[in-house]
């Protein structure tokens, strides 16, 4: 495991790492809060976010929001210190780093039935889960941020292979789904 914040936790964790992407979350926030723009957290971070605590490492912050918003987003981040980095195209995905960590924000759009679906590239167009942006907020700490509904959170990680056959089934997935369905559990 690479070291990046430097100081491990006992089960494993980054707990620097982890701290300087907690208040990148906040900083996207706020950024979010200034510009009218919505963010929801998706991803480990969602999962964390949902059940209250931190529970692995993770490589990056990943959002869904609004690709209406996104241009004014993305100028906010970059004045506080954010660089763009390519990647997908720019009516699917952006993404931008900071402190050499990064964090992408996935464009979503209705479509003219209301579904929430992708915005741009190859998929435009696809819905999303229907209780996609259902999550509430979750919360660590003191820190609150909306997330992507748990079913939801369930179905994109069981999917995403299937959806995109490039990409192959992780482990922190399958680790995921089971935390993810032991809190929806009755």
């Amino acid at each position: 495991m690479k070291r990046v914040g430097g100081e491990m936790t006992a089960d494993g964790i980054d707990a620097g790492r982890s701290r300087r992407q907690l208040a990148l979350i906040g900083e996207a926030l706020e950024a979010a809060r200034r510009t009218g723009a919505e963010l929801w957290l998706r991803g480990g971070w969602a999962m964390d976010f949902t059940l209250g605590r931190i529970t692995r490492d993770h490589s990056d912050v990943d959002w869904f929001t609004w690709a209406d918003g996104a241009d004014v987003l993305a100028r906010e981040l970059v004045r506080l210190g954010y660089t763009e980095v390519p990647g997908p195209p720019p009516r699917l995905q952006r993404d931008l780093a900071k402190d050499g960590l990064e964090s992408s924000f996935t464009l979503i759009d209705r479509d003219h039935l209301g579904r929430v679906v992708v915005a741009g590239g190859p998929w435009a167009g696809t819905p999303w889960p229907q209780d996609l942006l259902d999550g509430g907020p979750g919360r660590i700490g003191a820190l609150s941020c909306p997330v992507v509904a748990p079913r939801a959170q369930i179905e994109i990680k069981r999917l995403m292979p299937e959806w995109d056959p490039s990409l192959p089934r992780r482990e922190k997935d399958r680790a995921d789904i089971a935390l993810l369905e032991r809190h929806l559990a009755p």
